[in-house]
């Protein structure tokens, strides 16, 4: 047992020496628990921010003014006043994401109780701000023409008062959301990456051979690119987690940060055997990147930390408690979101384990018979 753990340490040590001998891998490792983490929690927001507006102003009346002054940072830019000429121009430049068209003699209709029409011009390419902002620049335009009208700013008192409370969220601020969906993103590509990458690496430099008249088994070999790809990836993590998102992105983490990365490593586990397996299909690295495509875009769209899986078909939903990305989703958001303790999210840490240990066996399996034909 010595010998082998030491074969196994030995094995990994040199794993480790090898990728700091690799700048681009170490470069892909930076940037993707660093800047990819950044973008993603701050370059698309969900909410309306400094939207792009212009009005068009053809009644020239106190109410057309009270609607131009409802309109302010940060939700939107001060809107640009302009005339009817100038709005298709400028949607085709991209100017404005939203034109609003005040008719003329609006105020004088609104009083004598017509129903006069107002014209909001939608750029629908923008589709994130278009979605959010085309009720919420109805619900301004009403409110300020009921209050015009009423001559006094209030609520209509309503039978029945909600009380709404937003929990883990209470701003709805979206990159709270973001980095920490991306960081899960981030562990799972990285770790499939760099085991398959190390293992395709050794056999294009020829080194695979030198292995295979060493006193060393296969089971010694993978279990080393496991464990020393998985560390890395584990250290990126935390150092990601403390700086970038605690640090630098202000995102408050509720739960146990340990408990977390005992997670992550489970999770790890199951992806590095799943990387190696992959590596053992692959014969080059163009090869291994398009499996890499076609099994990454699945298990980052259908975990469940885009999109909420209760919104998946039934029979989705049953193939996906498969992958172990629907597991560390599951118990990533549930500490670092909720604040969950171990006896809330032993399930998907069992089921992780359970995973894990299958595709290791397989990937071990696979593994040796690659070995074997080489030798």
């Amino acid at each position: 047992m010595r010998r082998y753990l030491q074969n196994v340490f030995r094995l990994g040590r040199k794993e480790l020496w090898s990728l700091l001998r690799d700048p681009m891998m170490l470069l892909l490792i930076f940037y993707v628990f660093s800047v990819s983490i950044y973008t993603a929690a701050t370059a698309v927001p969900d909410t309306l921010h400094n939207a792009a507006i212009a009005i068009v102003d053809e009644d020239v009346s106190p109410l057309s003014a009270r609607i131009a002054s409802a309109f302010y940072p940060p939700d939107f830019v001060r809107p640009a006043m302009i005339s009817l000429s100038d709005i298709d121009p400028g949607m085709d430049r991209g100017d404005y994401t939203f034109v609003l068209n005040i008719p003329p003699n609006f105020q004088r209709d609104v009083l004598a109780g017509k129903s006069p029409d107002i014209q909001l011009n939608i750029d629908a390419t923008r589709m994130g701000q278009a979605f959010v902002g085309n009720g919420f620049v109805q619900q301004v335009v009403m409110a300020e023409i009921n209050e015009f009208v009423q001559r006094y700013r209030g609520s209509t008192e309503l039978p029945v008062e909600l009380a709404m409370r937003v929990r883990f969220n209470p701003t709805l601020e979206s990159s709270w959301f973001g980095s920490i969906m991306e960081l899960i993103n981030s562990i799972t590509m990285l770790s499939i990456i760099l085991t398959g990458a190390a293992l395709i690496r050794e056999r294009e430099h020829g080194t695979i051979e030198h292995l295979l008249v060493m006193p060393v088994t296969p089971g010694e070999i993978m279990i080393a690119k496991v464990w020393s790809m998985g560390l890395v990836v584990l250290v990126a993590t935390a150092l990601s987690l403390t700086f970038m998102v605690r640090g630098l992105l202000q995102v408050p983490i509720e739960g146990s940060v340990m408990l977390f990365l005992c997670g992550a490593a489970l999770c790890l586990f199951a992806m590095t055997s799943l990387g190696i397996y992959m590596a053992t299909l692959a014969r080059t690295m163009p090869q291994f990147g398009l499996l890499l495509m076609l099994t990454l875009m699945p298990l980052m769209m259908l975990s469940g930390g885009r999109t909420p899986r209760e919104s998946m078909p039934v029979a989705l939903q049953h193939l996906m408690q498969l992958a172990p990305t629907t597991h560390f989703v599951e118990l990533s958001q549930a500490i670092l979101y909720r604040g969950a303790g171990f006896d809330v999210v032993w399930k998907p840490f069992l089921a992780l384990a359970v995973i894990g240990a299958v595709l290791f066996a397989l990937s071990l399996a696979r593994f040796r018979k690659t070995i074997t034909q080489m030798a």
